[in-house]
């Protein structure tokens, strides 16, 4: 199950809750017992690579065309 981070907008403090995705937007109640809170947006970053296979050759660039990338430009 997915974690979501809210922040108290009485007493500032930032918690998080762990539900199904179906409640995302369902509202939290601060551990201080304050309801009004808002939802923080998140980011969640990885880094490597997919597969975890042997590395494979780097895609070559696109050719030709310039700007637009089909050549139609003059």
């Amino acid at each position: 199950m997915p974690n979501y981070s809210f922040r108290c907008r009485h007493c500032g403090d930032t918690f998080e809750v762990n539900r199904p995705m179906a409640q995302s937007s369902d509202p939290a109640v601060c551990p201080r017992g304050h309801d009004d809170t808002v939802k923080l947006l998140t980011t969640f970053a990885t880094v490597g690579r997919a597969g975890g296979g042997a590395p494979q050759a780097p895609t070559p660039p696109p050719s030709g065309g310039g700007c637009c990338g089909g050549g139609c430009c003059g």
